[in-house]
């Protein structure tokens, strides 16, 4: 059944009638058709021209729109973060699926277990930093083997094994035991601060791989900080490379313009998500309330930033947004860029695709 902001956006659209013409209420986070296209665009020229496959994260989006347009523009397949979002994405038609975790909901290895054994196409990987692990992915095979990624880790860093030797020790419980099958090495580098201290992480996972005797072995790496280091320090890597990056596709205002490998090399990514919202009310002199909230747009990684100049976010409440500045009225429009596209799209069930006229071309749609 469609809502009533889905079915108001597929009439503006195809009507080819603009966000402003009156269907559509407000606050409204709108996603920019040529943005999307650009970024998907760019980084599939970018992993291709580094020898590397793009495996995006697709806990950025979960929207099967905007997975095809990666699929379509060569993607290997889809990263995940769990077995419910492996669930979601494989109704996408997704043939190639990562969970970037080790796995031990037994209702989600079930699941997957059941889905190798139902079609011999589909691919099926997950993590895995402990003997115990791998013995709960042991326990819920199928037929088909469980194919294992052993994670490394740093100090500090998410999860993982901390050394070698327990990598090792981990990869040869996963050689040893029936139901599981060592596919390679994985590790994520996002979190760290510096180039000189991903380098190091990276040298880290080469010798992983080295030490692992996988034929035709994959190396997993994820994040949209660090690329470019990837791109250059793995390219003589005896692997195949899975790059999991996420937050390029929609990129940002905020956090992501900030720290995008772009800013050091040719090309960039460009902001595809807006939020458009009336001014409430104008309580004091200077001082404006917006009528979008932390229910509209993310907070976790920065505030809103207006597009308007003048105007400074101060805080953000449920249905409200503080703001400092000089001549608004109640009923003005005002737009915002966002800070972490990771926790945008999953505030809304359905956005409007727009043209650079804000007319509306389509719908993107959200599955959390």
């Amino acid at each position: 059944m469609q809502s009533v902001l889905e079915q108001a956006i597929l009439d503006q659209a195809a009507r080819r009638l603009s966000i402003f013409d009156g269907g559509l209420g407000f606050p409204l986070m709108v996603v920019h058709r040529d943005a999307l296209e650009h970024n998907v665009a760019t980084m599939a020229a970018f992993v291709r021209d580094h020898g590397l496959e793009l495996a995006p994260h697709a806990k950025t989006h979960m929207s099967a729109e905007i997975a095809a347009r990666q699929l379509a523009a060569g993607a290997w397949g889809l990263t995940v973060a769990t077995p419910r979002q492996a669930q979601t994405v494989r109704g996408f038609g997704v043939d190639r699926i990562m969970v970037a975790n080790q796995v031990v909901d037994p209702a989600g290895l079930a699941w997957a277990a059941g889905e190798l054994e139902r079609d011999p196409a589909f691919e099926f990987l997950s993590f895995a930093d402990s003997v115990a692990g791998v013995d709960l992915l042991a326990r819920h095979a199928g037929p088909r083997p469980f194919r294992v990624l052993v994670e490394v880790g740093h100090e500090g860093g998410r999860a993982g094994c901390r050394t070698l030797d327990e990598l090792l020790r981990v990869a040869g419980h996963v050689q040893e035991t029936p139901g599981v099958e060592l596919a390679g090495v994985a590790g994520y580098e996002g979190a760290l601060k510096s180039a000189a201290e991903v380098r190091k992480y990276l040298d880290s996972l080469q010798e992983a791989v080295e030490y692992v005797r996988v034929k035709s072995p994959i190396l997993s790496v994820g994040g949209s900080q660090w690329f470019d280091v990837i791109g250059r320090e793995l390219v003589a890597a005896q692997a195949r490379i899975l790059l999991r990056s996420g937050a390029y596709v929609s990129h940002d205002d905020g956090y992501y313009r900030e720290r995008t490998p772009f800013n050091r090399i040719d090309g960039e990514l460009r902001p595809a998500l807006e939020v458009w919202a009336h001014v409430l009310s104008t309580p004091e002199p200077g001082l404006a309330i917006v009528g979008m909230g932390k229910r509209d747009a993310p907070y976790d990684e920065g505030l809103p930033i207006p597009r308007r100049a003048g105007v400074t976010v101060v805080k953000m409440q449920d249905q409200h947004t503080i703001v400092r500045a000089d001549g608004l009225k109640p009923g003005d429009l005002l737009a915002f860029g966002i800070s972490h596209p990771c926790t945008a799209f999953d505030k809304w069930r359905v956005l409007p695709l727009v043209d650079p006229d804000y007319r509306v071309v389509g719908t993107i749609t959200t599955n959390f």
